[in-house]
């Protein structure tokens, strides 16, 4: 019946996705029904208006699931999603590669199940338009359409022993991931080790240069003082040569060097006051460098808090996985005991079946 579907049935889009379908016994554990991705199509059959998602695992449907509009495609992760379908009593579940063809499948299975709603929709006023007959004969039709590939299942140990796996691979990627956050935490946390290590050598040197410049900035200010008891002295020889020698030549050269002397220290002057303002301007630089290394601080002790946590889920998911292990071992052991039991029965009944020949022969 499926390749007659796929005669009057046309791809309307297509994707590549690992597939799963959810454990008939646990209800939790996933199955994987591929063991490499394959192709997941959604389907249009324009005789019926129906949409199907359709993927063929070498010669067998691995999914058949008609879409009707109360279904819903549910992301439980970056790249997983899953859908429930009650006519095949199963949960498909589809692993994408990337995010963004998981985001274009969940689009396009909204569109096709609005396009499913209102196809609905106008099938059932044609429905009430339609005679007795062809009312009888549409559910046959549907029954007929609604027949999905038989799902393989496992009995007895080997079943216990599949599910074991499922459980042990489940908490294999679980631990996996845990380790990766908890790698990436270490990275942030190396990351503001170095940062805060740098930030602290910048206030160490910062520190030494505000001491060594407020050293230098007494010996200034006693250089400045001197330069101004200089000044103050000099202005007064001027002035007293202004009195004593009047307008004389040499008392007017006198007079100049003087001014110039003046000029040069007055410059000093305020080169020194430039050189005490930017000393001051860096000592509030240093109380940002101390702002930002508590924040540094801070960071740093919220990831170490969060390590602890992501390592307390390691051991969390490592004990699991050690009683998953466990139960598999056991479950083994149950299997090799059965099969023993049944060798030895296997040749009880041989010797048994030898002293029934030898008893007819004589």
């Amino acid at each position: 019946m499926f390749p007659l579907h796929r005669e009057r049935e046309q791809p309307i889009y297509s994707t590549r996705a690992h597939v799963f379908q959810i454990d008939p016994g646990t209800k939790r554990n996933w199955i994987p029904a591929s063991k490499h991705a394959v192709t997941v199509s959604f389907f249009y059959d324009a005789n019926r208006h129906a949409y199907r998602i359709i993927s063929v695992g070498g010669t067998k449907a691995i999914i058949n699931s008609m879409i009707s509009p109360n279904m819903t495609f549910t992301k439980t992760s970056q790249k997983f999603g899953q859908w429930a379908d009650s006519r095949a009593n199963t949960v498909y579940g589809l692993g994408f590669a990337t995010e963004n063809q998981l985001h274009q499948f969940a689009e396009r299975f909204k569109e096709v199940r609005e396009a499913a709603r209102m196809a609905r929709e106008k099938s059932q006023d044609k429905m009430e338009l339609s005679s007795a007959a062809l009312s009888i004969a549409a559910p046959q039709d549907l029954s007929d359409e609604l027949q999905s590939p038989p799902v393989m299942c496992v009995n007895g140990p080997d079943d216990k022993l599949f599910r074991s796996q499922s459980a042990d691979i489940t908490l294999s990627s679980e631990k996996e991931r845990i380790k990766k956050m908890l790698s990436e935490g270490s990275i942030c946390e190396m990351n503001l080790e170095a940062e805060l290590f740098t930030l602290q050598d910048s206030n160490s040197k910062l520190v030494a240069a505000l001491h060594e410049a407020n050293a230098n900035v007494e010996q200034w200010k006693k250089q400045l003082a001197a330069y101004q008891d200089e000044t103050e002295r000099l202005r007064d020889q001027v002035s007293e040569l202004e009195a004593h020698g009047g307008g004389q030549g040499p008392s007017d050269m006198l007079k100049d060097e003087l001014t110039q002397s003046l000029e040069e220290l007055e410059n000093l002057l305020k080169a020194k006051d430039e050189e005490i303002r930017i000393l001051q301007s860096k000592k509030s630089n240093y109380h940002e460098l101390e702002r930002e290394r508590e924040e540094a601080v801070h960071r740093l002790q919220e990831l170490e808090m969060r390590n602890m946590d992501l390592e307390r889920r390691v051991q969390n998911a490592e004990q699991n996985l050690s009683s998953a292990l466990e139960d598999r071992e056991r479950a083994e052991n149950e299997v090799q005991r059965v099969v023993q039991i049944l060798d030895v029965k296997i040749y009880d009944l041989n010797d048994l079946r030898q002293s029934l020949v030898k008893l007819i022969s004589k």
